[in-house]
């Protein structure tokens, strides 16, 4: 299997992951009884962390979508590799895919510490534990994250691939000067 079929096929999969970990936490909610008379409703936008996730995932899948059509266009009309006036491109993908998956790494780290503070709480602060109250909506958040961290890992793959693919043009005896 060359380069761009694993890209792709990485590509495909990390979207496929994020937009299960958008649709996860985006539509999980649970509805528990605090006190006899009052009723409390957890959904995603009670954390920030959380929101912000579904935001970045979704972004992350659209640039995903955007970029598997682009390199089919490209590789339909392109006899060769990347190379000469698909230099630029090929640069321009290579830096996204570092910030997608920078990004990426940050938001489900930060829903990982805002989930872990909601799983023990804070006694120091006097926060209190809320996933005794809400089990099966903290359940359905880890999975989530799972996925979320999965899709992360797919990503770096294809960020590792997107760097190999643009210096391998160049060579490794002068800096920054094509083969």
């Amino acid at each position: 299997m060359d380069i761009t079929r694993m890209e792709a096929l990485l590509r495909a999969c990390a979207t496929l992951l994020l937009l299960t970990t958008a649709c996860l936490v985006r539509f999980d909610t649970q509805t528990s009884l605090i006190f006899p008379e009052y009723s409390r409703t957890a959904t995603f936008r009670d954390m920030n962390a959380l929101y912000v996730l579904v935001f970045m995932d979704v972004a992350v899948a659209g640039y995903n979508l955007v970029q598997l059509v682009i390199r089919g266009l490209l590789s339909s009309h392109m006899k060769q590799d990347m190379n000469g006036s698909y230099k630029h491109l090929a640069w321009i993908s290579f830096l996204f895919d570092q910030a997608v998956v920078y990004m990426l790494f940050a938001a489900n780290s930060a829903c990982l510490t805002a989930s872990l503070l909601a799983v023990r709480g804070e006694h120091d602060l006097f926060w209190m534990k809320l996933c005794n109250k809400f089990n099966r909506f903290c359940n359905q958040i880890g999975g989530a994250l799972l996925c979320g961290y999965a899709a992360f890992f797919l990503m770096a793959l294809v960020s590792s691939l997107s760097a190999y693919s643009l210096f391998r043009h160049y060579s490794p005896k002068k800096y920054l000067v094509l083969k």
